[in-house]
C-alpha cells in the first residue's frame, strides 16, 4: 500500500515537467521552421529598384528641407565681393597708386584684325613716285589735271603738240596700274575676303602686272584697229582722251587706298560707295565727253561702236570681276 502511493505521487509530480519539455521542444521546433537564415547574396532586381527609389526620395526629401525650411541671412558679408572692392577701391591719392602696367587679365577677348605692314609702304612709295613725276613733269601733270574741265587739253590730245610726253605717259601708266592692283588687293582680301593660292606682296604684284599687261593689250588692239581701217587719227585722240580718264582715276584711287588701309571695317562700305561716285563722275564727264566729241567727226554705224563698248571696255571689267572671284552685296 506504501509503495502504491509513492507511485502515484510521482507520477502526478512529473506530468508538468513531461508537459514543460513538450512545450519547450516545440516551440524550438516552431522557432526554427520561422526564422530562415538572411540571404547574403546580390539583391534582386525589383529590389535594388525600390531600394534606389526610397533613397532618392529621401535625398529630395533632405534636399528641399535644407532649401526652403530655413532661409540663408542676407546681412552675412560675401568674402569675395568685399576682397574684390577692397582691392579696387579709390583710396584718395589721386590715382597714383596705379600701375602702368596691369597684371589682371579678364577673360579671353577678341583679336583685333590688322592689315599688313607692306601696304602702308607701298603706299607711301607710289606718293614718292607720283612726287617725283609731279616735279619732273610739272605740265604734263598739269594738263593732266585740267584735261578734267578743260576742253582745249583734250582736243590736243590726239595732235603732235600733245599734252603728255612718252616719259610722263609711262610714268602715270605705271601709276595707275599698281594703284588699281593695290585697290583691288585691298577690295578682294580685306573688304570681300577672298583668299587665293597666292597672297601679300605677291598677290599685289600678280594684280598690278596682270591690270598693266591687260590695259596694253587693249591700246595695242587700239592701234592695230586703226592702222586697218586706217583711222589712225581718230584712234590717237581716242586713246589720249581714254588715257587721261585713267590717269585721273589713278589720282582717285590713290586716297583711296590710303583710306582703306587705315580706317575700321565699318567706314568700308562708306568709302566705296564714294569711290564708285567719283569714278562714275570721271567716266561721264570727261571719257564720254570727249568720246563723243572725237566719234561725232568720224561718221559710222552705232553696231559697231555698240561691239567695240562690249569687247573691249565692258567684258574685260567683267572678266576681271569674275576672275577675282568679287561677289556683290
Amino acid at each position: 500500500m506504501r509503495w502504491l502511493i509513492c507511485f502515484v505521487f510521482i507520477v502526478v509530480l512529473g506530468l508538468p515537467a513531461a508537459h514543460a519539455q513538450t512545450d519547450s521542444a516545440a516551440t524550438t521546433v516552431t522557432d526554427t521552421v520561422r526564422k530562415k537564415p538572411r540571404y547574403k547574396g546580390p539583391m534582386p532586381f525589383l529590389d535594388s529598384v525600390a531600394h534606389a527609389t526610397a533613397a532618392r526620395e529621401q535625398f529630395v526629401s533632405d534636399s528641399l528641407a535644407g532649401a526652403y525650411i530655413k532661409a540663408p541671412d542676407p546681412d552675412r558679408p560675401n568674402l569675395f565681393v568685399d576682397s574684390i572692392l577692397q582691392a579696387n577701391k579709390y583710396r584718395n591719392d589721386l590715382y597714383l597708386g596705379l600701375s602702368a602696367k596691369s597684371k589682371v587679365k579678364q577673360g579671353y577677348g577678341l583679336s583685333r584684325p590688322s592689315r599688313d605692314v607692306w601696304v602702308i609702304a607701298v603706299i607711301i612709295v607710289l606718293l614718292l613716285f607720283a612726287s617725283t613725276l609731279n616735279i619732273s613733269s610739272s605740265k604734263d601733270m598739269s594738263n593732266v589735271f585740267q584735261s578734267f574741265y578743260n576742253r582745249k587739253t583734250i582736243s590736243q590730245a590726239g595732235k603732235e603738240d600733245s599734252p603728255i610726253n612718252v616719259w610722263t605717259f609711262i610714268g602715270l601708266f605705271l601709276l595707275f596700274g599698281f594703284t588699281f592692283g593695290l585697290f583691288l588687293y585691298l577690295l578682294t582680301t580685306g573688304y570681300y575676303k577672298v583668299y587665293y593660292t597666292i597672297g601679300g606682296f605677291q598677290l599685289f604684284v600678280t594684280l598690278s602686272f596682270v591690270i598693266i599687261a591687260l590695259f596694253a593689250s587693249k591700246f595695242m588692239v587700239l592701234k592695230f584697229l586703226g592702222f586697218v581701217f586706217d583711222i589712225n587719227k581718230l584712234v590717237s585722240e581716242y586713246i589720249s582722251a581714254l588715257s587721261l580718264t585713267y590717269f585721273n582715276i589713278a589720282f582717285v584711287f590713290l586716297p583711296v587706298a590710303l583710306c582703306f588701309s587705315l580706317i575700321a571695317d565699318k567706314f568700308i562700305p562708306f568709302l566705296l560707295a564714294i569711290t564708285l561716285l567719283l569714278v562714275i563722275i570721271i567716266f561721264i564727264w570727261q571719257y564720254l565727253r570727249s568720246s563723243v566729241s572725237i566719234i561725232s567727226n568720224f561718221r559710222f554705224h552705232k553696231f559697231y561702236l555698240f561691239v567695240y563698248l562690249c569687247a573691249l571696255e565692258i567684258c574685260p571689267i567683267l572678266i576681271l570681276i569674275k576672275a577675282l572671284n568679287i561677289g556683290f552685296r
